[in-house]
């Protein structure tokens, strides 16, 4: 059993695993994504979403925690100016994690650990869920209407010239019945 077991040690010191993790959160906000071990990219992912949480509210104290976790002012400075704008709405989740395969020397399992917020790839699509209907499509009801409502204006024009909406509304309504 597990309990109790949330620290992954990664066959190290605590004093090696804290300069790693420090050192990794550097070159990642840096970079924005960087390669390692997907139980590296996991224990990473740990370590620095607090980090970019506490860079959303922008406050001296906060500036500290950081930079007593990172031990690197630039990072820091990136982290609270750049990172946190681009997060700043976002309610968690800063990072994602993608596996690459394995590690051709010792067949160790990769991942790339990203930003979420600065991969254009994914952030420029805006996808549009697909509407379904159980009824016709939406494009053949409104080709059907245009041709309905062409129809009646040019069979039968008013005194002025024009169809009023009552009666489209009924020729509209007959044809579709009649269907």
């Amino acid at each position: 059993m597990r309990h109790g077991k949330k620290v992954m040690h990664l066959g190290r010191k605590t004093a090696h695993r804290k300069s790693m993790l420090s050192n990794m959160a550097c070159s990642l906000i840096e970079h924005k994504r960087i390669n390692t071990t997907v139980t590296k990219a996991k224990a990473l992912k740990m370590f620095i979403e607090p980090l970019v949480t506490k860079s959303k509210s922008d406050s001296t104290h906060n500036r500290r925690l950081a930079f007593s976790s990172l031990r690197d002012k630039s990072a820091v400075t990136e982290l609270f100016r750049e990172v946190a704008s681009k997060v700043g709405d976002r309610p968690g989740g800063y990072t994602r994690i993608i596996k690459l395969g394995n590690r051709l020397g010792d067949n160790a399992s990769m991942a790339m650990i990203e930003l979420v917020d600065f991969n254009e790839i994914y952030t420029s699509e805006e996808k549009t869920k697909k509407k379904t209907r159980r009824r016709g499509s939406k494009a053949k009801d409104e080709t059907i209407t245009k041709e309905v409502i062409a129809d009646v204006v040019d069979e039968t024009p008013d005194s002025e010239g024009e169809k009023s909406a009552p009666e489209v509304d009924q020729n509209k309504e007959g044809k579709e019945d009649a269907k």
